[in-house]
Order: structure tokens, then C-alpha cells, then sequence
């Protein structure tokens, strides 16, 4: 039973970084500033996961507030610091998650990682670097810390979900959605007002819904059944799926250093999982 619960974490996982690597292209046709279109996203998704928990049980305990703080401040930052820097940076910096989660769950939930994980922590890093080669560089000194603590805020918010593997996670996400679409779209009511098309509807109905919305139900489902660190490395597969989306969509075939990075990280992810369910 505890390795075929152990399965459906990891492909639950997996399901969850898949959905979150569609951000990017849907975000593209959205005519929006990036605080109206992260709080319409957040306010749908809000709307989702209330239908699919029905009776929300928010009891406010500290792990329960503070991943739903981690995961609004990450999904704010990660905003600001593609307004600031350059996408390859913003990603790239946010992504020292997982080696921050190993050394935040080693000491806080007593997850150590093993020597898979910091092997595939290593290839991942060699991967995603290979991967945006060319696009490294440049953005501003601020964008670039703001991104760096994006990762910061981004591996505690693995870790209190994973402290809360007993209980619901599902509700700190949903406080997260509701602290991300108050500020928000309180912050967008100074900027330009949006052009409403029904493009934008379109595109802001199926990031709130498919891309974040069923996106956090499958990410509960996987912080109940995998370590922390293991969740977060899982995770770095997000990058290696936006290729594959831009040509399913666009028709534009993936670079060289794409493809070869993206194995990579495919491949030290799938070890590092495979090696890890053995050993157990």
C-alpha cells in the first residue's frame, strides 16, 4: 500500500509540474499588466478548489498560514521578477528550491536527502543551465535578488505543506489564492485597466482553472505521499515541459539545447525517483 501510495505522489507530482509549465504561453496572449492577470488567475483558482473542498476546514494553525504566505509571496515575486529581469534569470534563480528545501527539510522534518537527490540536484543545475545558455545574463541587480527569493519563499512553502501531510494541505493553498488576488488586483486598480476580449477570458478562465486551479488539487495529493525534497526535485521538471507546449501550439520546434538539457533533467529527476523507491 505505502509504495503504490508513494506512485501516485510522484505521478500527481509530475501531473502538477506539467500544468504549471503552461503559465507561460497563456500568459503571453493575455493584453494584461502581470497583477491583473496573477489576481484574476488566483481569484478562479480560489473558486476551484472551494468547489472541489466543499467545506474548506481552515483551522489557522501556523503550518496551514504560513504556506498559504510562502506560496502568495512566491507567486508575487515570481511576477515582479519577470517584469525585472529576464525570464531565463527569473527562472533559473527561483529554481535553487530544491537544494533549499534538502537542507530546510533535513533540519525542520528530519527528510534527509540521499545521495540521489543531491546527484540529480547537480544534473538538474547542468541541465537548466545548458537549456538557457543563451538567454542568461543581463536584468537588473533587484530582479535578479527578487528571483533568488522566490526560491526562498518557494521551498518553505514545500516545506509547511509537507508538515501539514497528516492533515489538508489543500486549504493553505487556497488562503494563498485569496492573499494573491486581494493584492493583486487591489495593486492593478492604479495601473491601466485591462482590454477585455474574449481572448483574455479564454485564456485567464483556463490558467485559473487548468494551470493553477487543478494544478493545487494534485499538488496536495502529491506533498501527502512524497518527502518535501523529493516533491520540489520533481518539480524541476516544469521548465522542459514549455518547449514542448510552444510547439505543440506555435509549430516552433525546440533548439538543440533545449532538447539536450531537457533530457537531462528528465532523466536525473526519473533516476533519482527510480533509485529512491528501491532503496525503500
Amino acid at each position: 500500500m505505502e509504495a503504490k501510495e508513494k506512485t501516485i505522489g510522484i505521478l500527481a507530482m509530475a501531473g502538477t509540474a506539467f500544468l504549471w509549465s503552461i503559465a507561460g504561453l497563456f500568459i503571453k496572449v493575455i493584453d494584461w499588466n502581470p497583477f491583473a492577470i496573477a489576481g484574476a488567475r488566483s481569484f478562479i483558482a480560489s473558486l476551484v478548489i472551494l468547489a472541489y473542498l466543499k467545506k474548506p476546514v481552515l483551522n489557522l494553525s501556523p503550518p496551514q498560514l504560513a504556506a498559504g504566505v510562502a506560496n502568495a509571496v512566491t507567486m508575487m515575486l515570481f511576477v515582479a521578477a519577470n517584469k525585472t529581469t529576464t525570464a531565463a534569470n527569473a527562472i533559473l534563480l527561483q529554481y535553487i528550491a530544491p537544494v533549499l528545501t534538502a537542507i530546510f527539510g533535513a533540519l525542520i522534518l528530519g527528510e534527509r536527502p540521499r545521495i540521489e537527490h543531491w546527484t540529480a540536484f547537480i544534473l538538474a543545475a547542468v541541465g537548466m543551465a545548458i537549456m538557457f545558455i543563451d538567454r542568461m545574463g543581463g536584468g537588473s541587480d533587484i530582479g535578479n535578488i527578487i528571483a533568488l527569493a522566490s526560491g526562498v519563499t518557494f521551498s518553505l512553502y514545500f516545506i509547511f505543506m509537507r508538515m501539514q501531510k497528516g492533515g489538508s494541505p489543500l486549504e493553505s493553498i487556497l488562503l494563498s489564492h485569496w492573499i494573491t488576488a486581494g493584492t493583486c488586483l487591489a495593486i492593478s486598480l492604479f495601473m491601466p485597466l485591462p482590454r477585455i476580449t474574449p481572448g483574455a477570458l479564454t485564456a485567464v478562465a483556463i490558467l485559473g482553472i487548468i494551470q493553477i486551479g487543478l494544478s493545487s488539487i494534485l499538488f496536495s495529493v502529491a506533498i501527502k505521499r512524497v518527502s518535501a525534497v523529493s516533491a520540489n526535485l520533481i518539480a524541476v521538471i516544469e521548465p522542459v515541459f514549455n518547449p514542448l507546449w510552444v510547439f505543440l501550439a506555435l509549430g516552433e520546434t525546440p533548439a538543440v539545447n533545449a532538447i539536450v538539457g531537457g533530457g537531462i533533467i528528465v532523466a536525473a529527476v526519473t533516476a533519482a525517483t527510480v533509485c529512491s523507491a528501491v532503496r525503500k
